[in-house]
């Protein structure tokens, strides 16, 4: 018997937990142990074809680069899902939802474990871009 658990939108200006068990690409999703998929909230990486959409800011990085960055700092990759995600092995984040982000996904700001704030640590990796529209007043610590 197949179970398929249907990924949950968490409401803007909640906070929740993600214990990451795969990641698509740079941006997301990061696939949580508790359901959501979580969009990281003020980046823009490239499209795991290569592409940028043409509403948002295209990284120089490859779309490989940048899913590797996102793995490194959620512990580093577990092996590959037939899915082509990423399977990794992170401590439990804490988010606050920016609410939906387009299908199952919600837009959050994550804290790592290590107290770093995500979007920030995606920055400083070089393989994404801070989105202004989205980025707002969040600030790196």
């Amino acid at each position: 018997m197949f179970l398929l658990i249907a990924a949950s939108i968490v409401a803007s200006g909640q906070t929740f937990t993600c214990t990451p068990v795969r990641v698509w690409d740079g941006d997301g999703p990061v696939w949580c142990e508790e359901g959501p998929r979580v969009r990281i909230s003020g980046i823009a990486a490239r499209e795991m074809d290569g592409t940028c959409n043409a509403n948002q800011p295209c990284p120089d990085a490859n779309a490989i680069a940048a899913r590797d960055a996102l793995v490194t700092l959620l512990g580093g990759p577990r092996g590959t899902a037939p899915t082509g995600h990423v399977v990794v092995s992170s401590g439990t984040m804490r988010c606050l939802s920016t609410g939906a982000a387009g299908g199952s996904r919600t837009g959050a700001w994550c804290t790592l474990p290590s107290g770093a704030d995500l979007s920030c640590a995606m920055v400083a990796t070089g393989t994404v871009l801070r989105w202004d529209r989205y980025w707002g007043n969040h600030r790196c610590r």
